[in-house]
This record gives structure tokens, C-alpha cells and sequence, in this order.
């Protein structure tokens, strides 16, 4: 649909019939009122229908505590954002033991807790108008989540989407007002999957990704896009979304504007059937153009469409991470992206608008040789970019002024350096007129927001851990070192080695070979309790970046694709093999250790070079591929037939690369771990490994967290899953 809007419909959603207020702690039913909200029919042109709009639940004020009261010395606090006027800040902090959401001033230590319930709360947005502060929650620690908002008191506190079984509510943008925030409501398709579309023939020079096509390689850029490619508009290098996105695996989407305060009936701004993600980036001031992002991971689009006709007035291929794409200037006559369209690497993209919300010319407004653009702020007057660059995993920070050019278009001006306290920042808000607050992370110091007022070095909140609470005592904080190797193809590939603290510099150490999920995620010098509980216990960990990781350009993500992730599985072996000439580690007590993605590369490591490593330990990875495609989620299902191969036309790819058809290999004792409500990568995985191994009369544990998904939220879980992971290691790793 990349030229035209049958996936986006016009109609607006009425009002849900009156009836009884629910009891305010009564969860919707079908049957009540709460639970009948109007359907929108299906559009004229055959398009798919939206799903049921969300109803207002109100919910009782949390209760428990509210003073900054603390059971963890040593938290993290994340995730912030700002009233308007930037005196208090809103963020997640883990204090508490479990994600939650806070409120404090951004120069006192007077913090409260707004909501005292157990679900982890994952993103927090406050309304412009300081009305409201809207957050997700994922009940029980699982995968699904729902949208919320409160009163900065803590009072008023309402569930607003994602309450019906089986569904999931997603936060997006607030409109400039503050009279509406946007939520995605993802509902399962039940609809059978059709035939797996075939790829369509490209321009030379364009290289397929199973279905999809992308430029790679720097071309030189002009106005109107890459040298020798078409301009960036509504169908530039696009086909039907359905030609390229795995039909039949996805969830169905609704976007709507929704009224916190529950006097409008919700908005409908868009609907995709079988679609892995949308979510809304940024609304115009005038509220008549919506910036969308879409689209499995590694085949993300931003959309432009109009909410007046809900035409598509622009696509334009996006780079995968920060969701927070980009934003409209305050007139809504430039477009700010955050894209990697048509190159290696995400570079900060301006479009001048026409009225109408099309393009007239692209331009490339701030770019760096070999590192990505990872995050994209623009101030609420549109006169400022603050931009964060991945530079081999570690961030750096500049200040540009925008403005327009009467040749060139938007542009930028020189950057200004903002020197950073810590290796990694993970997200930019505004704090009011001319400041800033940062969340920062490092490899010595706790996750911690820090703002930044205008001409003056960032300071610390004071409801941030201290640096001296990173760790525990008498156990200092490692600095990780950054190695590089080649791998046996050729491919340049990096990581971070850290020393157990003691040893001399030649003493040869067990290590443990770490890999990161994803695969697209990227190893980043941050603090890692778990490392710290391993480097406790005398053992080294080299963690690397192997093809298919993020931060390298797109063809080292794509390096992995159908038959690459066997030259993945000798990545590990090549970086296993370099700890030890270089670390130096010790080659007879080497072992491997991953979560999801990295669970299932220790899984297959083991299987795969049964005789390099000791022990494995294996945190919510895949072992068979076809039962990881029957019990996934469907937008992880699509993503995931993008990235491993299509589960009915790549079967024998698939078993190929499933550890469990090379079970016999197995040598080494393993441990597996999992989150018992896990529905990206279903605990089965884990338990059909550990059995097989058992029946063959190997060493293998299973430990299951309960009230966990996917991600170790709880503070008790996840110091027991530390503990138990490095006493394995420990045991299996000395003499």
C-alpha cells in the first residue's frame, strides 16, 4: 500500500452506548458496557476494518506508599519525560524492586511513586498540557501490555486500552494540545495465512532481502534522494506492503487519538490487518498530518498520511531501534526523519512539505561517516536538533540549530559537542524552554536521568543512584575494553572484554563468551549487574557483536539472513578463539551464554562446537524453529520468518539451523533458563533442550521465573537468576 491508503480508513468511531459505570475495580467483559465500544465497517474500497476502539476503565487510586521510600540502594531510573513547564520529571525506576512509575523535580530529591501496582511499567509520556501523565504496563511481566494515565498527583488513574483478552495497547504520541494521546491496539488475526508472496524484480543496482529491497551503500545524495534512484516519495523503491511483509503472521492494528479525560468518542487515524508494529511519532499543530512508523523490524517504513482524507503522502524506509522516528516542524512545512533509506547508515533526513503534506525535495541534513544516527530530538519550537550518534556502541551528543534554506532546503548548523557523564544515552526529552533531560547509562554507573539547562554541563537528578551505589561493596566496577578481530570470511567484527578484577594482566582466566539478543541488538558499554556478579566470581566475559548486530551498517545486519546465520554460529567460535589470544583467556575453561537471540546461539554454539566450550547457559532462547513459529507472537512470527527464513517454503533451512537436530552433538552440561509467561519465545524451548539432553545423559537444569516474560523485571528474580547463572558458571568453569 505504499502509494495509496486502502489500509487506512477515514471513519471516525462514535461513541460507546451509555450504560452503568463499571465498579471501579471490575474488569471488562464482553458483556458490560465498558466492553461494548462502537466497530467501525469496513471501508468502501474493501480494506481491512479497524477493530473495536478502546473504552475508558476507570481504576482505583494505586495504593501503598508514596514517599521515596527505597528496598534497592542501588536503582535504575529511566525512561523520562518532562511537565511543560520542565520542573518535575516523570520516569520509571526500579527502587521498588519492579519497574514503576515516579514522579520528581528535576533539581530536588523529593520523589514519589504515582502508581503502587506490581505490573512493570515500560514507557511514560506526559501530556503537553500537564494534565495527564500516560504510561504502559505489561500485566504479570509478560509480553502483552495496556495504556494507562494518571493524574500528576497520582489520583484519577485510568485503564485506556488494552484490557480485552488477548490484545495489546501500544503508546504513542500526545497531540500538541495535550486533548488527545494516541495508542496502536494490537489484536491477534485469526485469519488463515495465504501463500508467501515471492519477491518482485528491482532496479540494478538493489539488492533483495527476502521479499524487500534496499540500496545499500553510501551513493552520493541529492536533493531529491540517492544519486541514480528515484526521489523519496510515496512509492520510491516500494511496492504493495503485501508483496513484501509475511502474510498471515501479523496482529491487526488500529492507531486512535484517544481522550483521556473520556468526553470525545476515540479517533481512528489508521488500521493495517497482519501488521507487526505502528505506532504514531508526531502530529502536526493543526492535528491534519500524522507521522507513522510500521513494519517488521528490518523492514521499518515511516508514513506520512493525512488525517483529513487519510491519504499517504509519503513512505519512506526507516532505520530500526528508537521508535521515535521523527517530527514535524511547528508549521508542519518540514519533515525531520531519522532513516537509513537508500544507505549503510541513519543520517537525519529534511523534507520541505507543501501544504498538502507532500515532499517537494529531500536533503540530508546531518550525516557521520560509519555511525548511525541513533536518536532524534527536535525542541518544541522546532529550532533545535539535539542528536545522539552510535559510534561502535558508544554515544556521542550534539546540538544543531535548524532552519530553512532558500537553495538547500531545511538545514542544520554547525554541531555542538555535549559531553556525557556516561558511555550510552537512551533517550532525549525537552524540560521545559531551552533545557534538556537525558537518560544515561555506563559500565560504571547505574541507569540515571540527568538534564541538561541551556549553556550548562548535565546534572545529576538527585533521585538518581549515586556512582559510588553502582555495585556492590568491595566489588569496584569494571571498564570494559573494546576488541577487534577478523572473522574467518573476512568480516571485520568488535566486542567488549572485561577483566575479572585481581588478576594479573597475563594470567589466563576462565571466560564466558556472552552474546546479546536480537539479533539485531548491539553490545554497549553499559552496567550489567549480571556481568558483575560473573567478574565477582573470578570469570572474564568477552561479549561481542556478531553478524546481524546493529551499529555497523545495514549489510553487517544483513550479513546473517537465511543460510548467513551458519557463518553467524562461526562468528562465535572466531570471537571464543580471539578471547583467548587476546583477552587472554583461557582455552579449556571457556564457556557460552545468551538470551533470547544469544539463548539461541548458545543453544546451537554447543551443538555446533561441541568440543570449545565447557558449559553453556541459555536464557529464553529458541532450540527448533518450527515450534518457535507455532508458539511465538504473530508480529514476532513475521519479523522473525524475515530474519531465519519462512517456516512452510525455508523448512529445511529451519531445521538445518535448529539446535535441536544437531541434540546428539551436545557434549556439555547447560543450563536454561525462562520466564514462565514468556510469549515471544515460549518456555517449551527451553524444556524440550534441557529433556533431550537429560534422555542422552547429560548434565541440564531448568529454571523457570515466575511472574516473568520475555524480560527479568523483579528485583528477587532477577538476583536469583544472577546468582544461580554465575554459580553454574563458577562450578563448571574452576579447576
Amino acid at each position: 500500500m505504499a502509494a495509496d491508503a486502502r489500509n487506512l480508513t477515514e471513519k471516525p468511531v462514535p461513541e460507546a452506548p451509555a450504560g452503568p459505570a463499571p465498579a471501579a475495580a471490575e474488569e471488562p467483559t464482553a458483556a458490560h458496557p465498558a466492553r461494548r465500544a462502537s466497530r467501525v465497517p469496513p471501508p468502501p474500497d474493501g480494506g481491512p476494518p479497524a477493530f473495536a476502539a478502546p473504552a475508558h476503565l476507570p481504576l482505583p487510586d494505586a495504593t501503598g506508599p508514596r514517599e521515596a521510600t527505597t528496598r534497592l540502594v542501588a536503582h535504575g531510573c529511566w525512561y523520562p519525560s518532562a511537565d511543560p513547564a520542565g520542573l518535575r520529571v516523570a520516569y520509571i525506576c526500579d527502587r521498588g524492586g519492579v519497574p514503576q512509575l515516579w514522579v520528581g523535580p528535576a533539581d530536588g530529591d523529593e520523589a514519589h511513586l504515582l502508581d503502587t501496582e506490581p505490573d512493570p511499567v515500560q514507557e511514560v509520556s506526559w501530556s503537553p498540557d500537564g494534565r495527564w501523565i500516560a504510561y504502559t504496563t505489561a500485566p504479570g511481566g509478560g509480553e502483552h501490555t495496556r495504556v494507562l494515565c494518571v493524574r500528576p498527583d497520582g489520583t484519577d488513574r485510568r485503564l485506556l486500552a488494552g484490557a480485552e483478552p488477548g490484545s495489546s495497547a501500544h503508546l504513542g504520541c500526545w497531540a500538541h494540545d495535550g486533548s488527545a494521546v494516541a495508542i496502536t491496539v494490537a489484536v491477534p488475526t485469526a485469519a488463515p495465512a495465504p501463500p508467501y508472496a515471492e519477491a518482485e524484480p528491482g532496479p540494478p543496482g538493489w539488492q533483495h532481502r527476502d521479499g524487500d529491497a534496499v540500496l545499500l551503500g553510501g551513493t552520493p545524495h541529492t536533493e531529491s534522494g540517492p544519486a541514480g534512484s528515484a526521489p523519496l516519495t510515496a512509492s520510491a523503491g516500494l511496492r504493495d506492503r503485501h508483496t513484501a511483509a509475511q502474510a498471515g503472521f501479523g496482529d491487526g492494528l488500529s492507531a486512535y487519538l484517544i481522550d483521556p479525560d473520556g468526553v470525545a468518542a476515540p479517533v481512528l487515524l489508521a488500521a493495517e490487518q497482519d501488521a507487526a508494529t505502528l505506532r504514531v511519532c508526531d502530529l502536526s499543530r493543526d492535528g491534519e498530518l500524522a507521522l507513522l512508523r510500521r513494519g517488521p523490524r528490518g523492514r521499518r517504513e515511516a508514513v506520512v498520511i493525512r488525517t483529513t482524507d487519510h491519504a499517504t503522502t509519503c513512505v519512506v524506509p526507516v532505520a530500526d531501534g528508537d521508535p521515535w522516528i521523527g517530527r514535524f516542524s511547528p508549521r508542519a512545512d518540514t519533515l525531520w526523519l531519522r532513516s537509513d533509506a537508500h544507505r549503510e547508515f541513519a543520517v537525519l533526513l529534511a523534507a520541505a512539505l507543501d501544504p498538502a503534506g507532500q515532499p517537494r525535495a529531500w536533503s540530508v541534513a546531518a550525516e557521520r561517516a560509519d555511525s548511525d544516527l541513533e536518536l532524534l530530538h527536535v525542541d518544541h519550537d522546532g529550532g533545535t536538533a539535539v542528536l545522539a550518534w552510535n559510534v561502535r556502541g558508544v554515544s556521542e551528543v550534539e546540538v544543531r540549530d535548524t532552519h530553512p534554506s532558500a537553495t538547500a532546503g531545511p538545514v542544520t548548523g554547525p554541531p555542538r559537542r555535549v559531553p556525557l557523564p556516561h558511555q550510552v544515552v537512551t533517550r532525549i526529552v525537552d524540560a521545559g524552554p531551552r533545557r534538556l533531560v537525558l537518560a544515561l547509562s555506563g559500565s560504571q554507573r547505574r541507569p540515571g536521568v540527568w538534564w541538561l539547562p541551556e549553556g550548562v554541563a548535565l546534572v545529576r537528578t538527585p533521585w538518581s543512584s549515586r556512582d559510588e551505589d553502582s555495585v556492590p561493596p568491595g566489588r569496584p566496577p569494571v571498564r570494559p575494553v573494546q576488541l577487534s578481530l577478523t572473522a574467518r570470511d573476512g568480516l571485520p567484527l568488535h566486542g567488549w572484554y572485561y577483566r575479572a578484577p585481581g588478576r594479573g594482566p597475563g594470567e589466563p582466566a576462565p571466560c564466558v563468551i556472552h552474546l546479546h539478543g536480537g539479533p539485531e541488538e548491539q553490545e554497549r558499554p553499559v552496567l550489567n549487574p549480571l556481568y558483575h556478579e560473573i567478574l565477582g566470581r573470578g570469570l572474564d566475559i568477552f561479549a561481542p557483536d556478531v553478524r546481524g548486530s546493529s551499529g555497523y551498517g545495514r549489510s553487517f545486519v544483513d550479513a546473517d539472513l537465511g543460510r548467513g546465520r551458519f557463518a553467524a554460529l562461526d562468528d562465535v567460535a572466531d570471537c571464543a578463539g580471539h578471547a583467548v589470544l587476546a583477552g587472554p583467556a583461557d582455552p579449556a575453561r571457556l564457556a557460552v551464554m545468551g538470551r533470547s537471540y544469544g539463548g539461541y546461539l548458545t543453544f546451537a554454539s554447543l551443538v555446533w562446537h561441541p568440543d570449545l566450550f565447557r558449559t553453556g547457559v541459555a536464557v529464553c532462547g529458541m532450540s527448533d524453529f518450527a515450534t518457535f513459529f507455532e508458539g511465538t507472537e504473530p508480529w514476532i512470527a513475521q519479523s522473525a520468518a524475515h530474519k531465519y527464513g519462512h517456516p512452510e517454503r525455508d523448512r529445511e533451512l529451519l531445521h538445518a539451523l535448529s539446535p535441536m537436530s544437531r541434540i546428539d552433538a551436545l557434549r556439555a552440561p547447560v543450563l536454561a533458563v525462562h520466564g514462565e509467561h514468556d510469549t515471544n519465545v515460549p518456555p517449551g524451548e527451553s524444556e524440550q533442550f534441557v529433556r533431550a539432553a537429560r534422555e542422552r545423559g547429560l548434565t541440564a537444569e531448568l529454571l523457570t521465573l515466575r511472574d516473568e516474560g520475555h524480560e527479568f523485571l523483579r528485583a528477587d528474580n532477577r538476583r536469583l537468576f544472577r546468582r544461580a547463572a554465575a554459580d553454574w558458571l563458577q562450578r563448571h568453569l574452576s579447576g
